[in-house]
């Protein structure tokens, strides 16, 4: 069930974001893009990111993604789709395990990759071919001058020890078609999963951290034969001294704060917007004159120290946007609170209806009744029985018991009893009332939907005050019993009179005639009251079975009644939980405020297609008869509705101010002035988009020398909170602030860049440092080049 619930909710959420994106505008990146992943660590990030940029850029189907990586991951049919298209390509690194293990496993890697000229050959040829790919998606962009290449590696993976060789690599193969490349590297650390071996990962860590040191030192040069041609002729590529990277970032699961509620997923959104600030084709010269037009070269120039050395560069991201998923299972929550309460409403049906309902009404009983009697006539077959010779001056003496017995013995007794008593005890056997009730309850719920299973429950209740029905059986119970009494007794009275005082046709001297006149009369008169006398049996015993069915079907129609509630609790919990991991105040009121949209929704579909429009076969159906079949399928029924019918309406179409602003006020009395204004709900967004849009590093002192910051925010420049922002606190802002304008109604982003920190300011680096001069110290070697090359730990 949790997994339907999140498909539903995802899948709306989905939707809700693709007809949203075809409404909202999307940017376009201004020159060719490539995203090169290296090591095994970073190969799920590439869906994740190449779904972003689907969403967000035009003309993202130009984008190219490499990896580079030991394993092939594959991952489902998006990829293989994508890599059929072209855009992601992948060459697998197949070195030899190392001999020395973990000890020497990334040196090993980097010298076997220099003795063994097959992995340089054929890594030329995966990047030229991506060189090839570039050049066919010319139309796509504005300028093929340059060429935007962001690198993605994990701090901690072995395979970065290759980081300047593939780049520059692809770097110098690139500069055959592009005038100039832009190379910026995103470094990301991932705390949480160093937990299992967080020695041995930090000193990866610190190690790669020490190389990049000194690739981004002003001074930095390389020179190697990397390019090889087809006839395997290697060139040099050479890097004059300055930085390696034109930027470099560091994205942590932890931020400033030291707080690891960063998932992967903001660090894809960090990277891609990045990539659109750096890389964006302007193209409304009324909004991008703006001020805040991001600055690269300025932005350098801010993060660099004055002996020249160049900061990193971290970042954090932020988005208010209308909550879908929690709205999904808020509405359907409330949808199924109100059929529930529907349901529980029902009918309030007298005695007699409620009986009918069931079948029990006393037309049907009789007949049920008349049906397990044997026909009255059969009693006539006494009338010719076999009589013992007594004459009528012996009977008219005796009481009828005694003459009875004198005429038939036990036969009389012994032929009503097998033709009568036992064919109908045969039949009370074989009767099953549960089945009938059952086949009753089928028919009636089908005529009458407003009628169902908690009505059912209610009525059968024997400890409920509503317990309409068992009060009636046992009524009636109580009812036939008194009145078989009485007949008893009246017969057993009647079996002591005289036979000479009954009113049977007596004459003189015709004493055989007079005996025969007494069989005809006795067996009209007592079997007729004996007949009698079992037909009440007979319907006393079918109300008992009656009242054993009741309570059995008591208790099954229960068991639904609560599989119902019980669903209805779990909507909740899912709703609730929902609502909690959405921001606190991007999650208010939306029990209070989607209740009250749910029930409208509900009342005026009702009103146009009638009362019990819900409990048809094209909408849910009656849940009184698929609770058999299970929650699923109701729920299945339930989520169609809501997809269909209730989340298309009207209150759903808005902008996500709009949204916001109804809920916020949704338990607000229209004269109470309390009432949140809109200033009041944007102060609050632009608050909540701050304190989320923190930078997604650990700093060892947040405040430090060349901390420089700005700030951009992506949105519809023309909305109202955008306008709010950017003139709010305009005359105390220290840092710089943009606006990305993008024609849109979904939401609001704010991406927030920090530079000007350095190696030594990290966490990271710092809490590493120490396990990696300890593997160092015991023999462990991290490095492809020599030590003497590397900078000194600072």
């Amino acid at each position: 069930m949790r997994e339907i619930l999140r498909q539903y909710a995802s899948g709306y959420a989905k939707s809700e974001d693709r007809l949203t994106w075809m409404e909202d505008d999307q940017s376009s990146i201004h020159y060719p893009e490539v995203y090169l992943f290296i090591g095994d660590k970073v190969a799920t990030a590439i869906e994740p990111i190449m779904d972003i940029h689907d969403r967000k850029w035009d003309n993202s189907a130009s984008v190219i993604y490499f990896h580079v990586g030991t394993k092939l991951h594959a991952n489902g049919a998006e990829r293989e789709d994508a890599q059929t298209a072209g855009r992601i390509h992948t060459y697998q690194l197949r070195l030899p395990e190392a001999e020395g293990g973990a000890r020497s496993y990334r040196r090993e890697m980097y010298k076997a990759f220099y003795e063994e000229k097959r992995y340089l050959s054929e890594l030329n040829q995966s990047i030229r071919q991506l060189s090839h790919q570039i050049s066919d998606y010319g139309r796509n962009y504005s300028s093929f001058d340059r060429i935007h290449l962001s690198i993605i590696t994990r701090v901690d993976d072995p395979l970065n020890v290759f980081i300047p060789e593939i780049s520059l690599l692809a770097d110098s193969i690139f500069k055959q078609s592009f005038k100039s490349v832009q190379m910026d590297l995103y470094t990301l650390i991932n705390e949480r999963e160093q937990i299992e071996s967080y020695g041995y990962d930090s000193s990866v860590g610190v190690a790669f951290l020490r190389e990049l040191e000194r690739m981004q030192s002003p001074d930095y040069s390389f020179s190697a034969p990397l390019q090889v041609t087809e006839d395997g002729l290697t060139i040099p590529v050479v890097h004059s001294a300055s930085s390696l990277f034109d930027l470099v970032y560091v994205l942590s699961d932890k931020n400033e704060r030291g707080i690891s509620d960063a998932g992967a997923q903001d660090i894809y959104e960090i990277i891609c917007h990045l990539g659109l600030l750096k890389n964006r084709k302007l193209k409304d010269d009324v909004y991008d004159g703006i001020r805040g037009v991001y600055n690269n070269t300025s932005f350098k120039s801010n993060i660099r120290t004055e002996s020249g050395r160049q900061g990193f560069v971290s970042a954090g991201f932020a988005r208010v946007k209308r909550p879908n998923e929690p709205i999904a299972l808020t509405v359907l929550y409330h949808f199924c609170r109100g059929l529930l309460q529907r349901m529980k409403r029902g009918a309030d049906p007298d005695i007699h209806e409620c009986m009918a309902y069931f079948g029990l009404h006393p037309e049907a009983v009789s007949a049920s009744v008349s049906r397990m009697l044997p026909d009255a006539e059969l009693i006539d077959g006494l009338k010719g029985m076999m009589s013992h010779p007594v004459s009528y001056a012996q009977l008219k003496r005796m009481t009828i018991r005694e003459a009875e017995r004198a005429l038939f013995g036990e036969g009389s007794q012994h032929f009503f009893h097998t033709n009568y008593e036992l064919e109908v005890q045969k039949s009370l056997t074989s009767l099953s009332t549960r089945e009938l009730l059952e086949h009753s309850l089928q028919q009636s719920m089908l005529k009458n939907p407003h009628i169902g299973l908690f009505q059912i429950v209610e009525w059968t209740d024997d400890q409920a005050d509503g317990s309409i029905v068992m009060k009636a059986i046992r009524s009636r119970i109580r009812d036939l019993g008194s009145r078989l009494n009485t007949e008893r007794e009246e017969l057993n009275r009647y079996y002591e009179e005289q036979v000479d005082s009954q009113p049977f046709k007596k004459l003189p001297f015709r004493d055989k005639q007079n005996v025969r006149h007494f069989i005809r009369y006795f067996v009209g008169e007592v079997y007729q009251r004996q007949y009698d006398l079992l037909r009440l049996e007979t319907e006393l015993a079918l109300y008992r079975k009656y009242e054993a069915g009741i309570e059995e079907l008591h208790q099954h129609y229960k068991r639904q009644a609560d599989l119902l509630d019980q669903l209805d609790a779990e909507l909740l919990d899912a709703a609730k939980a929902s609502i909690r991991s959405a921001d606190d105040y991007i999650g208010q009121n939306m029990m209070e405020y989607y209740g009250l949209v749910t029930e409208e929704l509900m009342l005026e579909l009702e009103s146009k297609r009638g009362a019990t429009v819900f409990f048809e076969e094209r909408y849910v159906g009656n849940l009184s008869l698929l609770t058999g079949e299970g929650t699923e399928s109701i729920m299945g029924n339930m989520i169609r509705v809501c997809l269909r019918d209730l989340l298309k309406a009207e209150p759903f179409v808005q902008t996500f101010e709009e949204e916001l602003l109804r809920r916020a006020n949704v338990t607000i009395d229209y004269h109470n002035k309390q009432v949140l204004a809109k200033e009041d709900l944007f102060k609050v967004l632009y608050r909540r988009l701050d304190e989320h849009s923190v930078a997604l590093v650990r700093l060892l002192d947040y405040t430090q020398e060349h901390r420089y910051e700005e700030k951009y925010f992506f949105g519809d420049a023309n909305s109202e909170f955008v306008r709010y922002a950017i003139r709010v606190d305009e005359a105390l802002r220290v840092y710089k602030l943009g606006v990305v304008h993008e024609k849109r109604s979904s939401g609001v982003e704010k991406l927030n860049l920090m530079g000007g920190f350095h190696l030594e300011d990290l966490m990271y680096y710092r809490n590493g440092r120490t396990y990696y001069e300890t593997y160092v110290a015991n023999g462990y070697e991290f490095h492809g080049i020599e030590s003497e090359l590397l900078p000194e730990l600072r």
